[in-house]
């Protein structure tokens, strides 16, 4: 394992940046662990996939897919899409 795969877990600063200067964004210590539980496991899965998957348009896609569900899971929990 690499630590690339915690890179992911940066983008936590911009809504700690939101929460400390807005009023607007409104994230308590849970949204900031449950939301940096789902980034980890983003940077896992997509650290063994591109060390794992060597043909270059299938980690694309399998990228790709990890991401899509990302972004569904973020706008579930974010909104309540579905």
């Amino acid at each position: 394992m690499t630590k690339k795969m915690f890179y992911p877990l940066m983008l936590l600063i911009f809504p700690l940046i939101g929460t400390i200067l807005s009023d607007q964004v409104d994230w308590g210590i849970l949204d900031f662990l449950i939301m940096g539980v789902i980034l980890l496991f983003v940077g896992i899965a997509i650290t063994v996939v591109s060390q794992k998957i060597k043909h270059p348009r299938k980690r694309l896609f399998y990228n790709l897919v990890i991401l899509f569900i990302f972004f569904l899971l973020w706008a579930e929990l974010a909104v309540g899409i579905f």
